[in-house]
């Protein structure tokens, strides 16, 4: 497993808790806001743990996707908030 595919596993994961994508295994979406945000996290630690060692393109990739998620979870979040 490249360094770009594990990135995409777990950015994958923080989709279908986000409810933005089926879960895989029952086809349905649902949100847990709570497991995105530590999908999130997770994501943003390794950004900072390979700081000065990733590629440009890895580079760009976990930034672009962490944010991506992050406004994706604030949307939901201020969603949740409203109702």
């Amino acid at each position: 497993m490249t360094f770009e595919e594990f990135i995409l596993s777990v950015a994958g994961g923080a989709y279908v808790q986000l409810g933005i994508v089926e879960d895989p295994f029952d086809n349905t979406k649902k949100i847990d806001l709570d497991m995105a945000k530590a999908s999130i996290e997770l994501l943003e630690m390794l950004k900072e743990k390979t700081k000065n060692n990733l590629t440009k393109d890895e580079q760009d990739l976990i930034d672009s996707i962490i944010y991506d998620l992050n406004e994706k979870y604030n949307e939901k979040q201020n969603k949740q908030v409203r109702q």
